[in-house]
C-alpha cells in the first residue's frame, strides 16, 4: 500500500530497496529554502542494518502489508520462543533476536499478537500492561523529594526499571511493555 512520505510513523514497516525496514525515528523538516522532507531512520528486519533516508513530501513509499494473528506463548529454549495459535493449534517458533529484551516479559499462556509478512513472523506485540513482581530494590532514603526520587529495581524476570520509593521487594507492580516503565502497584 502506497503512503505519502509525510504519513510515515515510528514502528511502521516499509518495503524499500527490496527489503523490509522498521521505522525507528522520523522527523518532518521544512527548510527555509526548498521543499519539505521527512528524515527517517530505519532498521532492516532481515539484515539488522540501519540507514537514514530523506523522503521528499511529494514522494510515496510502500507500506508493508502485515497479517496479525493471535497466539499464546508456550515456552522457550536457548535460541527460540514457541507460540501456539489458539484457533488452529498450529505451533510456531520465533528467534529470540526478533523479540529482543521484551522476551523476558513473556509468561506461560500470555496472549500476544504476531505480525507476519509473506508468512514470515516479523514482530511480536505484547499486551500494553503486564503484572510483574519486584525481586530486589534499594531502600528509600528519608527526606528525598517525592517528585524526583525514583529508585532502581530488578523484576523477577531480570529487567531493571525505575520505581517510586514506596515500592519494596516482593511487591507486585504493573509495567508498560512499550517503554518498560512502572505504571502502578497492584
Amino acid at each position: 500500500m502506497k503512503i505519502n512520505a509525510g504519513e510515515i510513523r515510528v514502528g511502521m514497516l516499509l518495503e524499500y530497496r527490496n527489503d523490509l525496514w522498521q521505522v525507528l525515528k522520523t522527523q518532518h523538516v521544512k527548510p527555509g529554502k526548498g521543499g519539505a522532507f521527512a528524515q527517517v531512520e530505519m532498521k532492516s528486519v532481515n539484515k539488522n542494518t540501519k540507514i537514514n533516508e530523506r523522503f521528499r513530501s511529494s514522494e510515496n513509499v510502500e507500506k508493508a502489508s502485515l497479517e496479525e494473528v493471535s497466539f499464546n506463548y508456550l515456552y522457550n529454549d536457548e535460541n527460540n520462543y514457541f507460540f501456539i495459535n489458539i484457533k488452529s493449534f498450529e505451533q510456531i517458533e520465533i528467534k529470540k533476536e526478533i523479540i529482543g529484551e521484551k522476551g523476558k516479559l513473556l509468561t506461560e499462556n500470555l496472549k500476544v499478537s504476531i505480525s507476519f509478512h509473506n508468512e514470515n513472523p516479523v514482530s511480536v506485540e505484547l499486551p500494553n500492561q503486564i503484572k510483574c513482581k519486584i525481586n530486589s530494590t534499594d531502600v528509600a532514603l528519608k527526606g528525598q523529594t517525592v517528585s524526583s526520587s525514583y529508585k532502581p529495581a530488578t523484576l523477577d524476570n531480570g529487567i531493571n526499571i525505575q520505581v517510586p520509593p514506596f515500592i519494596e521487594e516482593g511487591d507486585e507492580v504493573i509495567i508498560d511493555t512499550r517503554n518498560l516503565e512502572y505504571i502502578k502497584k497492584v
